[in-house]
Parts: structure tokens; sequence; C-alpha cells
């Protein structure tokens, strides 16, 4: 096993980056609406690799909108191997992942990048961890399941988040509807099968 050769790992929204500049943040993820402008927050950050992809948050086809696709998760992929590629030259480091309001896009990614530095991790501690992280993390499905293909996990990540959602059910009720408006409700329906199944 092998984690990301970074000793902070955080994950936040638009609002909240100007929070992290004093924190020594030396890599970032961006996932940004593809019409949203570049944040000014990182203009003062300390230098920093920065990796920015551009799409909408949603699950299946929206007329106008842009669906995560398997590249962009390719493209997070390929941000880890540089993440881990430059571990020489930064044995500690603060890796920052953000979209708009931190709690789905960027919990997606966070979790494929720790799943990808840690193959033998279980699925279910990934999703412990990443709830350490982001207790409010509500992981976009499409992009998990693009993750779970990509990583070979043959669909144990998937299952994993059914169980994940169920819980963030009982913790957050309220997701419930709010997933419901955004037009996701086959997550909430994913979250039902996830509450039968823990224990």
């Amino acid at each position: 096993m092998h984690r990301i050769p970074i000793q902070m790992l955080t994950i936040c929204g638009i609002s909240e980056l100007t929070d992290q500049r004093e924190r020594s943040v030396t890599h970032v993820l961006s996932i940004l609406d593809p019409d949203h402008p570049d944040p000014e927050a990182f203009g003062a950050y300390d230098p920093h690799h920065r990796t920015i992809l551009r799409f909408h948050d949603i699950i299946h086809p929206i007329p106008g909108m842009i669906l995560p696709a398997p590249n962009d998760v390719e493209a997070i992929l390929r941000f880890g191997d540089e993440v881990t590629d430059g571990r020489a030259e930064q044995a500690e480091g603060h890796l920052l992942v953000h979209c708009h309001m931190g709690v789905s896009r960027s919990t997606a990614a966070m979790l494929t990048l720790m799943a990808q530095a840690n193959p033998d991790e279980s699925e279910d501690r990934l999703f412990e961890r990443l709830v350490e992280i982001r207790p409010q993390a509500w992981p976009n499905s499409l992009m998990v399941d693009f993750a779970d293909e990509l990583l070979s996990r043959k669909g144990r990540l998937t299952e994993a988040l059914r169980r994940h959602y169920g819980r963030q059910i009982q913790r957050i009720p309220n997701y419930v509807q709010l997933m419901h408006d955004l037009d996701r409700g086959r997550e909430v329906e994913m979250a039902a099968w996830g509450r039968l199944t823990n224990h």
C-alpha cells in the first residue's frame, strides 16, 4: 500500500478558497463549471502545481450542460500520477481539491485519488477517510462509476458508494430533497439500497 505522498488533504468549495491561502498548498485540482471564471483566490497562494477541469455536476445528460466523462476521470488520475512523481521535491505538501461547493465533484475526485494511491485499501475505508476530510461528502456517482472501472475495482467502489450514501442520508436527511431538486434522484435510490446493506 502506498499513500499519496502529501501530508495534508483538503476538499473545499470556491467560497472557502481564501481560507486555504496561508496553509502552504502545493497541489491543486480545480473542478469548475465550464463558464465559471477562474477563482481569483489562487493569486494569493504560494507557488503550486494546479490542474483545471471543467464540466457540470450532473449524472445524466441535460441539454446545454457538459456531463462528466471518462476522460475527465482519466485526467484526475494523471494528476494523481503527477503528485506521486513529484514526491521527491515535495516530501511534505498540501493537496487541495475543490469544486463549486466542495460536496460532489471534488469529493468524487479526492476519492479517486485516494483509491489510486491506495490500491489495497478497502473501499469502505476509503469512504471513511473521505468523510474525515469532508463530512458533507456526496460524491458524483457517475464519476465514481468511471473511477471504479478505470481503477479495476470491479464494482466495489460503486457498491461502497451506495453504503456511503445510505450513511449520509441518516446523518444529513435534507440531502434527500436536495438531490431530488438537483435531478439526482437515482443517487437517493442508491442511498436507500445502501441503508439496507449497512451493518
